[in-house]
C-alpha cells in the first residue's frame, strides 16, 4: 500500500489488520513533514508525542481492544482548535504560547475514532483572511505552485493535505475558509450545516457563522469524517439534536432524477475562463448522468459580502475583547518602562499582539456596534440575513442541491492582493451566503487551470441535507478528469 496516496479508511483498515503498524504510518508522515514542510510552512507546531500516540494504538490492537474507524490515521488540526497539552495559537502572537488544558469536542471525537495528531496547522490569524498571508508565523505556500497562495483561512490544512503531509485534516469555515482553500489546493472540503458540528473548544471568530469540517483527499473520507465529528454536544447550545446519519454508509453516486440548481446570480459573468469551463463541464457531467438541471434565483446574494463583513466583524470585535494579556496569552511590558496604567496596558498588549488585518476587523466591528450605528449597520444586516435565508429555502423547494463556482479564479500569486483588503474580501463572493444562511456546502476537485492549478466546484444543499450534497460530490469525483493528480512537491 502506498501511504502517500491511500485514503484514510484504507490506512485504518491496514492498521487494524496489522498489515502495517500505526507507528510505521506515523513515522512515514513525520518524515514527509520534516522533508517537505520547510517548503510549505503548513505546520505551526509538530506534535513530538505523535509516535508515542501511534504506539498506544498498536498496543490496543495487540490486546484486541476497540480502536475506532480511523485507527492510526495521521491527522493535522487547524490551529483554531484547542488541543490538550499542545500549543494552540490561532496563528496570532497574542496566543503564541497558549497551551489548552482540554481538547475541542471535534478533536476529542476524532481521537476517540483513533486518529494520531501529527500537529497544528497554519492559518490566517484568527481565521481572518482568504490567502493564509496574515499568519503571525508566516504565509503558507500552495504545493501545486509555491509562488501561489493556498487560500484561507484554512490554508495550512489544505496545503498539508494536498501535499500528503498527513492523511486527513480538519478546518473551520466562517465565510468560505474550508471550501476556498480546498478548491485552490485540489482537495475535498466540507462546511456542514450550522449546528451539525460542535464549536466547543474552537477559538471564536464569528460565533453565528463559524463551523468546523473535514478537509481530506476523497469524498468517502469526508463522509466518514463528518459522521465522526457531528452530533449534539451539551457544551455547545447551538448544536442540533438531529440524528446523525452514517454519511459514508449511505453514499450513492446515482444522481438520476435529482434536480441540480444553477444559481442565476453566480453565473452572470466575471468568472475566470478556466473556472467557467470547469463549472460548465460539471453541469454537463451531471446532466449526462441523468440529473435535471434547473435555474434558481437568490437575488440577495448580491449583498452577501457586505452583510457578511458587517456581521462577522461585529461578532469578532466582541469575541476578541477577551484577549487583554491579563489571564493568558501575550502580555505587554507593564510598569516603569512599559504601560503606565491599565488602559494603556490593554492598548499596548492588543496593539502588539494582534496583526494588521485582525485590528482592521476589530475596528470595523466596533464601529458597527457603536451607539448610533448599531441599528443602521449590525441590526439591519441581521434582518437582511434572515431574508437571504428565506430566499435560499425557496430555492431548495425547486432543487436538491445548488452547483456553483467556489471562487472567481484559481489560486492567485502570493502578495498579489494582500495590500488591497476590498479585493481580498471579494474572494468570498460565492461562499459567504452559505454561512449567512447556515447551509451546508463543499468543494470537490473537478478541473485544472491552463497554468496547472486545481479548480473545485461548489455544491450547496438545504439545511441538514449533507447526504444529498455528498452524493452529488461522489458522482463528480468518479467522473473527474483530475482525480489522482498530484502537486509537484509530492
Amino acid at each position: 500500500m502506498d501511504l502517500t496516496t491511500a485514503s484514510m479508511l484504507e490506512i485504518a483498515d491496514a492498521v487494524r489488520q496489522k498489515k502495517v503498524s500505526a507507528k510505521e504510518v506515523a513515522s512515514h508522515y513525520m518524515n514527509r513533514i520534516k522533508t517537505l514542510d520547510p517548503k510549505l510552512n503548513s505546520f505551526i507546531t509538530v506534535n513530538d508525542k505523535a509516535l508515542d500516540e501511534a504506539t498506544l494504538i498498536d498496543q490496543k490492537i495487540a490486546k484486541g481492544e476497540e480502536v475506532g474507524i480511523f485507527a492510526g490515521v495521521p491527522f493535522g488540526i487547524k490551529d483554531m482548535f484547542c488541543t490538550k497539552g499542545l500549543k494552540t495559537t490561532a496563528a496570532s502572537k497574542i496566543l503564541g504560547n497558549f497551551v489548552p488544558p482540554y481538547d475541542a469536542t471535534v478533536v476529542a471525537r476524532l481521537k476517540k475514532a483513533g486518529i494520531v495528531v501529527m500537529g497544528k496547522l497554519n492559518l490566517d490569524e484568527f481565521a481572518m483572511g482568504s490567502s493564509n498571508e496574515t499568519s503571525a508565523f508566516g504565509g503558507v505556500k500552495n504545493p501545486w505552485n509555491l509562488d501561489h497562495v493556498p487560500g484561507g483561512s484554512s490554508g495550512g490544512s489544505a496545503a498539508a493535505q494536498a501535499a500528503r503531509l498527513v492523511a486527513g485534516t480538519v478546518g473551520t469555515d466562517t465565510g468560505g475558509s474550508i471550501r476556498q482553500p480546498a478548491s485552490f489546493c485540489g482537495i475535498v472540503g466540507v462546511k456542514p450545516t450550522y449546528g451539525r458540528v460542535s464549536r466547543y473548544g474552537i477559538v471564536s471568530y464569528a460565533s453565528s457563522l463559524d463551523q468546523a469540517g473535514p478537509m481530506v483527499s476523497t469524498v468517502r473520507d469526508a463522509a466518514a469524517s463528518l459522521t465522526v465529528m457531528s452530533g449534539r454536544d451539551e457544551r455547545d447550545a447551538t448544536t442540533s439534536e438531529k440524528d446523525v446519519p452514517d454519511f459514508n454508509k449511505n453514499l450513492n453516486s446515482n444522481v438520476k432524477g435529482m434536480k441540480i440548481g444553477i444559481l442565476k446570480e453566480y453565473m452572470a459573468g466575471g468568472l475566470d475562463p478556466d473556472v467557467q469551463k470547469t463549472v460548465e463541464k460539471s453541469i454537463e457531467t451531471l446532466k449526462q448522468a441523468g440529473a435535471e438541471i434547473v435555474e434558481v434565483s437568490v437575488p440577495l446574494t448580491e449583498h452577501a459580502v457586505p452583510i457578511y463583513y458587517l456581521i462577522a466583524t461585529s461578532e469578532a470585535s466582541s469575541n476578541l475583547a477577551r484577549y487583554d494579556g491579563v489571564k493568558y496569552g501575550y502580555r505587554a511590558d507593564y510598569g516603569a518602562h512599559g504601560a503606565e496604567d491599565l488602559d494603556a496596558f490593554y492598548s499596548k498588549t492588543r496593539g502588539e499582539g494582534f496583526g494588521k488585518e485582525v485590528k482592521r476587523r476589530i475596528m470595523l466591528g466596533t464601529y458597527c456596534l457603536s451607539s448610533g450605528y448599531y441599528d443602521a449597520y449590525y441590526s439591519k444586516s441581521c434582518q437582511v440575513r434572515g431574508l437571504l435565508k428565506n430566499q435560499f429555502d425557496d430555492a431548495f423547494k425547486k432543487c436538491d442541491v445548488i452547483l456553483s463556482p467556489v471562487s472567481t479564479h484559481p489560486a492567485f500569486k502570493a502578495g498579489e492582493r494582500i495590500s488591497d483588503p476590498l479585493a481580498m474580501y471579494l474572494n468570498d463572493i460565492y461562499t459567504v451566503s452559505t454561512n449567512l444562511a447556515g447551509l451546508p456546502g463543499m468543494s470537490v476537485p473537478f478541473g485544472m487551470s491552463s497554468s496547472k492549478l486545481p479548480i473545485g466546484v461548489q455544491i450547496t444543499a438545504g439545511h441538514f441535507e449533507e447526504q444529498k450534497m455528498l452524493n452529488v460530490a461522489l458522482a463528480l469525483e468518479e467522473a473527474s478528469s483530475v482525480k489522482g493528480e498530484k502537486p509537484h512537491v509530492i
